[in-house]
């Protein structure tokens, strides 16, 4: 049932079917074939991480690096909106590392005693704008996007893409009605890929991720709306050992290196 690090699983899309998803996992095996652990010092069996989608392809090529580096185990993912994944992990869903993309988030899951260890910030994170390549609608700012007629998308207020959003929107004293929101950051974006939106307030790891896509506009109101991420290692990880190397290997400088590189911002 599990997939491995360069093949992750779907990106939970809602709530209500994100949960659901997580939960028919709890009668799986989260540590693939073998016994999770050690031996002879050597880690075995699968680590599942639960992350967020803005993580997607930094922890995709973390995940890759620390099965060469670590020969016998597997890291598997499942990426979505960080308040569906901590829904998920409170109600059971088998994960033994949680990266959100908010302290609130990761609050839903350390309150509730679902963390092993404090977490802690790995890397930060700032809005763009993402349009359509070219710019053609020549934005420029968040007022720009109160055009009439333009099409914008903005992430769900209860994930944290959205709420930075709105605590931009609110620093720039702008008012703005989007066309639809998004369950996660990926979806907002794919609705600009797809030119069914004009654009979409996203992270910038994910504008630049999209390549030539999309293009990315800065505004100075992503100052006021910086996100930390924090990771950790979970309570009921079945595989705490590899659990706690894959969270050493993310804060390690080779993989500051690769978030840096995919346009994270250092704590």
């Amino acid at each position: 049932m599990n997939r491995s690090a360069h093949r992750p699983r779907r990106p939970l899309r809602t709530a209500g079917a994100g949960v659901a998803v997580l939960l028919a996992l709890s009668g799986c095996s989260a540590s693939g074939s073998g016994t999770p652990g050690t031996a002879g010092g050597a880690l075995s069996g699968t680590v599942t991480v639960f992350a967020a989608a803005s993580l997607e392809e930094s922890f995709t090529t973390l995940g890759e690096r620390f099965e060469k580096e670590h020969p016998g185990t597997e890291v598997t993912f499942s990426f979505g909106g960080s308040d569906t994944l901590a829904a998920g992990i409170g109600n059971g869903a088998p994960a033994d590392v949680f990266a959100a993309a908010s302290t609130r988030t990761m609050g839903l899951v350390a309150d509730e005693g679902l963390a092993a260890d404090s977490p802690s910030t790995f890397v930060r994170n700032r809005l763009e704008i993402a349009t359509l390549p070219g710019n053609p609608h020549g934005i420029g700012s968040l007022k720009d996007l109160t055009a009439p007629g333009l099409k914008v998308v903005l992430c769900d207020r209860a994930v944290p893409c959205g709420s930075a959003a709105r605590t931009a929107l609110a620093a720039a004293d702008v008012e703005l009605t989007p066309v639809s929101y998004a369950q996660d950051v990926k979806s907002a974006l794919t609705k600009v890929e797809l030119k069914e939106a004009d654009a979409a307030v996203v992270y910038r790891t994910d504008v630049r991720a999209a390549g030539d896509k999309v293009e990315g506009v800065e505004f100075p109101e992503a100052a006021e709306a910086v996100n930390d991420y924090p990771i950790a290692r979970l309570e009921s990880a079945r595989n705490p050992a590899a659990a706690k190397a894959f969270i050493a290997l993310v804060k390690s400088p080779e993989g500051r290196k690769v978030l840096t590189g995919a346009g994270f911002l250092a704590p």
